[in-house]
């Protein structure tokens, strides 16, 4: 299996702690933001196999596109760059939730919908969606990478032919990874849902404690 072009687009507080992951790894890979020259340094501070790049460049050159943007600017992005995005694996980190009036968060969709799912009408010609590296909060997903015993990602996705890229993904951001299902599941792996790390689950689990949740 030929490791995919990889292209992180935004760094903000998740966009940072998933290419922070993959600079530890072996992969090379693009970072992109609409602040230039904030992606410039910290590919510089990430290393030698961390590329910056403006956003349309990104997701022009790369075959595995992470937006690693807010749930409401998931179906612009979509949108904006369908012709470049045909054909292409898009992971989808979001989760639709907003700040609630008492220092938490509420869901911003319905009680059975998911971002997942909704994300995924809105994808270019052939290209596949695939929700994963959201299920646990930025802290974790920064902290608990490469860890040991390693500590799992859930994924969910409706092409088994690409598990393989995903899983390998995973693995370079520092973590195990499990399947749980098709899209159909995704509202299980985010915010609130029951195995989020911030929903029924509560807490990171090796992959023998994650096998056990589904």
């Amino acid at each position: 299996m030929t490791t995919l072009k990889t292209a992180v687009i935004g760094l903000g507080n998740i966009g940072q702690a998933i290419a922070g992951n993959l600079a530890k790894s072996t992969r090379d890979f693009i970072v992109a933001d609409r602040n230039f020259d904030r992606a410039k340094e910290l590919s510089e501070k990430w290393g030698n196999h961390v590329q910056a790049d403006d956003i349309a460049h990104a997701v022009k050159n790369a075959d595995l596109i992470i937006p690693a943007i807010p749930f409401g600017a998931i179906e612009e992005f979509l949108k904006q760059y369908a012709s470049d995005l045909e054909g292409k694996i898009i992971i989808d980190p979001s989760n639709a939730i907003a700040p609630d009036e008492n220092g938490g968060f509420k869901k911003i969709i319905g009680a059975e919908e998911s971002a997942g799912e909704i994300n995924a009408q809105f994808l270019p010609e052939n290209a596949k969606l695939v929700k994963a590296l959201g299920t646990l909060g930025v802290a974790s997903l920064a902290e608990k990478a490469y860890q040991n015993p390693k500590q799992t990602l859930f994924y969910a996705s409706d092409d088994a032919d690409i598990d393989g890229e995903i899983e390998e993904l995973i693995r370079d951001n520092g973590f195990d990874a499990l399947k749980i299902g098709g899209l159909n599941e995704s509202a299980r792996i985010e915010v609130f849902g029951d195995i989020h790390e911030f929903g029924a689950l509560g807490k990171t689990v090796t992959l023998d404690e994650a096998q056990q949740k589904l």
